[in-house]
């Protein structure tokens, strides 16, 4: 699936190298097309509660899914690695 830019995603694995969990919410802010050597993927920005970034960091589609209305965003502390 091809998400458009800006829209808000939901990370479907952990990346605890960037204290990411499957579950938090991030917007697009790159797409990369496939190509031979590589999957579709994107550049996904990730904030704190107050509106911080945390992380910008490049995932495959597949690590991605849509955000949908039936979903409340929720908080957590984050926790150093």
């Amino acid at each position: 699936m091809t998400f458009p830019l800006f829209s808000r995603v939901i990370l479907s694995v952990d990346l605890p190298e960037e204290q990411l969990m499957a579950g938090d919410m991030g917007t697009i802010v790159e797409h990369h097309p496939a190509t031979a050597a590589y999957p579709e993927g994107y550049e996904v920005e990730f904030f704190a509660g107050n509106g911080e970034t945390l992380a910008v960091v490049s995932v495959p589609a597949t690590a991605l899914r849509q955000a949908t209305r039936q979903e409340v965003m929720h908080v957590r502390p984050l926790v150093a690695a």
